[in-house]
């Protein structure tokens, strides 16, 4: 996903579970690039180039 859309996103999205602030992070080992909420610890996935903005998709990462 291009830098200027993330950042566009990043302004407006928050963590629809907690309502936390979102951080991008890119694609790393088994899990796709996404918005990562560290408030809650879930990742949502982006998925060709959409943010999955709901929380019975998201990925949750707080064990890692």
């Amino acid at each position: 996903m291009e830098k200027e859309r993330i950042r566009e996103y990043l302004e407006v999205l928050a963590c629809p579970s907690c309502k936390g602030d979102l951080e991008y992070k890119e694609g790393i080992e088994r899990h796709p690039e996404g918005f990562y909420c560290k408030k809650c610890g879930l990742l949502y996935p982006i998925i060709e180039d959409i943010p999955v903005m709901l929380p019975e998709e998201a990925i949750s990462l707080k064990e890692e």
